[in-house]
């Protein structure tokens, strides 16, 4: 049986006339009447009556009917998915992502990406750098948004989204709070939050070096992983902590955020996007097309 036949007998029933559907079908009459039978043959039905009147479906032919429509339907879905899948717009997408990346960069590209290609199944989940990083290597994640700088040895390619710089976050009701700015040198006695050395070890150096070139040696009160979580320690008055400056948005009204006069400029984070180059699907390639043309006008505003 093949899906030729199939669509020999629906055009078949439709006509009820082997001359009118061989047109149809753009074939001669004869092989399509011989293709017609071996189908009955195989089946072990009559599909059609030959009536001196013209042709008329048996009851087992209608049975066949329903079943081939529907046969013909998912074959026209299967080629569909195909076409989608090789240009991107089908299929499923794995993305990973850092609890700061969702304050402003990943909900816009996501929005655009899924507005774009709707038919594309994403799965998104959140992780640390270090573990998407893995995951990247091992091609269980095709695409991950992660923190930058990354000073661990990496097969991913790394393409920067964002730049930010690193501000002082406070409890609201703190003496700090009260002052427009900060100086490092000013934070030697402050209970400090820091990010986890070992879940979170490329932003935990950068902070602790900033401190150094200060000439400050932190006193470190507690560590955390994601940015929220060291936000809430800090309205906690738990301590102050070095966050990036894009949180300013999402900040709680019991956090300020402090510019520190002496941050060299060197100190810049952000997020990157870590691929594999000769793993990317189509439809990676487009989530990367809309992730650039999501950041440019971030760029141009900042």
């Amino acid at each position: 049986m093949e899906l030729r036949q199939l669509r020999q007998v629906l055009v078949l029933s439709e006509t009820l006339n082997f001359h009118r559907a061989a047109e149809r079908l753009h074939m001669a009459q004869p092989p399509l009447s011989t293709s017609i039978k071996k189908l009955e043959e195989e089946l072990g039905v009559l599909l059609f009556e030959r009536l001196s009147t013209g042709l008329q479906v048996t009851p087992a032919g209608e049975a066949v009917l329903q079943n081939a429509k529907r046969a013909l339907f998912y074959a026209d879905e299967i080629r569909r998915a195909a076409r989608e899948g090789m240009a991107g717009e089908q299929g499923l997408l794995r993305i990973g992502f850092v609890g700061s990346a969702t304050y402003s960069l990943m909900p816009q590209i996501v929005r655009g990406f899924h507005r774009q290609y709707p038919r594309v199944d994403l799965v998104i989940e959140e992780s640390t750098t270090t573990e998407l990083l893995r995951r990247i290597e091992d091609h269980s994640l095709d695409i991950a948004l992660v923190r930058h700088p990354v000073l661990s040895p990496t097969t991913a390619l790394l393409t920067v989204l964002q730049l930010d710089h690193l501000v002082l976050a406070v409890s609201a009701d703190s003496a700090l709070a009260q002052r427009g700015k900060v100086a490092i040198a000013d934070l030697a006695a402050e209970p400090f939050i820091a990010y986890s050395r070992t879940l979170v070890p490329a932003m935990h150096v950068l902070t602790m070096q900033v401190f150094q070139d200060a000439g400050v040696r932190p006193r470190i009160a507690q560590e955390a992983v994601q940015v929220q979580t060291i936000l809430g320690l800090v309205e906690s008055g738990l301590g102050v902590a070095l966050v990036p400056a894009v949180v300013q948005r999402y900040a709680s009204n019991g956090v300020r955020l402090l510019p520190l006069t002496d941050m060299p400029s060197k100190y810049t984070v952000g997020i990157a996007m870590a691929t594999l180059a000769d793993a990317l699907t189509p439809a990676a390639r487009n989530f990367i097309a809309v992730a650039h043309a999501a950041v440019q006008p971030m760029a141009q505003s900042s």
